[in-house]
């Protein structure tokens, strides 16, 4: 048997999935990743949702590419991050955020057509940035608004003392997850897909296949790109 019928088809991934959401957690200010739990154990509910078309991939590459543009390296439609966002959706989201994302889709090509008279996927780079800017905004808001309601919620919570102890209702609401924002799911799976790629990896980011000897203290000039994590 010669060497090459010794070996395997194993191929590592560059980067693990849990390492990747506490990435993007960090990036998008340290809110959980929508579909997060469901994309470490694995476990999700049956979905009987039409599966996303090649248009509507198409589309996402687009939304993906305008946040990740090609620079000095390739942006997100070069890495077939829509693909990747469409599997995350159908795969790890629950059916109030799959729809809620798909409902996105819609709202934001209704505000392309009302704001320049064509569709997302038509409208000019400069048209799509600014759409996407305004709806940062808003999902920056929205999510500051509900981290002061979780507070102040949960400090009303804490400051009752005669509520009985078997009434569960109150730390429900406070440990509920309030739906997020659909641009925030755009976002995130856009950076997810991006710097999990093999073009994220490898040329966004500085990738040693071989990680080599451990050093504790890397010195690290302004403008480099950051060391990708390893599998």
């Amino acid at each position: 048997m010669t060497e090459n019928e010794n070996q395997t088809d194993y191929a590592p991934d560059l980067i693990t999935r849990r390492e990747a959401i506490l990435r993007v957690t960090v990036l998008l200010g340290g809110v959980a990743l929508v579909g997060g739990t469901a994309l470490l154990t694995g476990c999700r509910e049956e979905n009987t949702d039409v599966p996303f078309t090649a248009d509507e991939i198409a589309y996402l590459d687009e939304i993906a590419d305008t946040i990740l543009p090609q620079t000095s390296t390739p942006g997100a439609k070069a890495a077939k991050t829509g693909a990747f966002m469409a599997l995350i959706v159908t795969d790890s989201y629950n059916s109030r955020d799959r729809r809620i994302f798909r409902e996105g889709m819609h709202k934001l090509d209704k505000a392309s057509d009302k704001a320049y008279g064509v569709s997302f996927v038509k409208a000019t780079p400069q048209q799509r940035l600014t759409l996407l800017n305004v709806l940062d905004r808003e999902q920056f808001d929205e999510g500051e608004r509900r981290k002061a309601e979780a507070i102040k919620r949960t400090e009303a919570f804490l400051s009752e003392k005669t509520a009985p102890v078997s009434d569960a209702t109150p730390s429900a609401e406070i440990t509920a997850q309030p739906p997020a924002h659909y641009f925030r799911m755009m976002k995130e799976l856009a950076l997810l897909g991006y710097f999990t790629s093999e073009i994220g990896c490898t040329q966004a980011q500085r990738y040693l296949e071989t990680p080599g000897r451990y050093d504790p203290c890397v010195p690290y000039k302004p403008g480099e790109k950051a060391w990708a994590a390893h599998a």
